[in-house]
């Protein structure tokens, strides 16, 4: 990931990992096919976190929340993007359907899981009952992105304090 996944070769993934060439060929036919199943078993072990977060219904919804969105901050800050998938994303070319549509489908689940949160705080009253849960998903997606990539390019952790200080104020 700290070179990204157009400028890292084979060869390079065969250095780091210390696992032979031809054993990495015999399941992994290309570079292409290698991502695919990393995406696969990065998006399965977010996932299950993240269900696991959303069913713990015990929780009010404002500690769920907290609770998510600390897991999606505590990504791997050594991403170039700041985030794991947004860089895949963003260096994954065009061809790569299958790559691009597993990470999409991963930021549509997140969205899907926070709207979930979100409609049960308005109809709780835990948050105001007027949000526009859509808009406010999508809002909390974008800003917790957007501070991922801003903490990682500025190397300034008050980008992120700050935005979940903005959602946090915005939400109640």
């Amino acid at each position: 990931m700290k070179k990204g996944y157009l400028a890292t070769s084979m060869d390079d993934i065969v250095t780091e990992s210390k696992v032979s060439k031809t054993n990495i060929y015999y399941y992994f036919k290309s570079k292409e096919e290698l991502l695919t199943e990393i995406i696969r078993l990065m998006v399965e072990q977010y996932s299950s976190v993240i269900t696991y977060i959303a069913a713990q219904t015990e929780l009010p919804v404002m500690e769920r929340l907290h609770k998510l969105l600390g897991l999606l901050t505590e990504q791997d800050t050594d991403c170039l993007g700041g985030c794991p998938f947004l860089t895949l994303y963003t260096q994954t070319p065009p061809q790569a359907e299958e790559i691009r549509q597993r990470i999409g489908g991963f930021f549509q689940s997140q969205l899907a899981v926070i709207e979930q949160l979100i409609r049960e705080g308005t109809q709780t009253g835990e948050l105001k009952a007027d949000l526009p849960v859509q808009a406010v998903s999508a809002l909390i997606l974008s800003t917790v992105e957007g501070a991922l990539f801003l903490r990682h390019a500025g190397q300034d952790e008050s980008h992120m304090h700050h935005s979940l200080q903005a959602l946090a104020v915005l939400l109640k």
